[in-house]
């Protein structure tokens, strides 16, 4: 994500490799919001949902579990890999 503005250029903890909310809040809002609801290769990762258990497919880099509507994330240079998905926790909600 060249160019991103956030501190991801002067190699801070927020940007594309934020953990946790910091991170999606990040992706939701990187490039206007434009990478939100992009798409991840391959048709999505898999991964279980840290509120409530289930199971479910990050389809895009910002994305909820279909069960308790947690909100996951995961930047694009980070996109091959279910483990760096990250959960923003309990009760987080997006403003759309």
């Amino acid at each position: 994500m060249a160019g991103c503005g956030g501190s991801c250029a002067q190699g801070g903890t927020s940007g594309p490799f934020a953990e946790g909310r910091e991170l999606v809040e990040f992706v939701a809002q990187a490039h206007d919001g434009a990478v939100r609801q992009r798409p991840i290769p391959g048709g999505g990762l898999e991964t279980f949902c840290q509120g409530c258990g289930a199971p479910f497919v990050l389809e895009t880099h910002v994305g909820n579990c279909p069960v308790c509507n947690g909100v996951y994330a995961v930047s694009p240079p980070r996109n091959d890999d279910a483990a760096n998905i990250q959960y923003a926790g309990d009760g987080f909600r997006l403003d759309q």
